[in-house]
This record gives C-alpha cells, structure tokens and sequence, in this order.
C-alpha cells in the first residue's frame, strides 16, 4: 500500500539516509519489537526506524486492528 518503489528513507531519529527493511535479507527480530500493549511496531535499528516512517506501519487505522485483535487473542503473530 505504503511502499511503492521506495527502497530509502530517513531515520526520524537520526535523519540519516537508510536503505529499508527487506524481509527476504533480513531479520525482522533484529529490526523491530512490538511496544507494551502489542499494537504498535518499535524500530530498534535505523533501518526499522525508517521502515515504520516509510511505510506508516503504525497507521491510526492498522493500530486500531491491532488492538483489536489483541483483544480476542489473535496479536501479535
């Protein structure tokens, strides 16, 4: 939905430049944790940062899903 060609972006932390998270390459346990309540996804490196930014992966809409698969025992994965 969010990706389209994008294959860069910026670390809102940092403002450096990274290239995104590739699934196939890489590992998502190095790269993102769900926060506390299990609705919204935390980047723990640059790359995961950016990824989340880029791809609105912690959307209002995806996060409001979330909680509610929480609550019928569904989240996370």
């Amino acid at each position: 939905m969010y990706k389209g060609s994008k294959q860069i972006w910026n670390d809102p932390l940092t403002q450096e430049t990274v290239s995104l998270f590739h699934p196939l390459r890489q590992n998502w346990n190095e790269h993102f944790v769900w926060d506390e309540s299990k609705t919204k996804i935390k980047g723990l490196t640059s790359c995961g940062r950016a990824t989340i930014e880029a791809l609105k992966m912690n959307n209002s809409t995806v996060v409001n899903a979330r909680r509610r698969w929480v609550s019928a025992g569904w989240h996370p994965p």
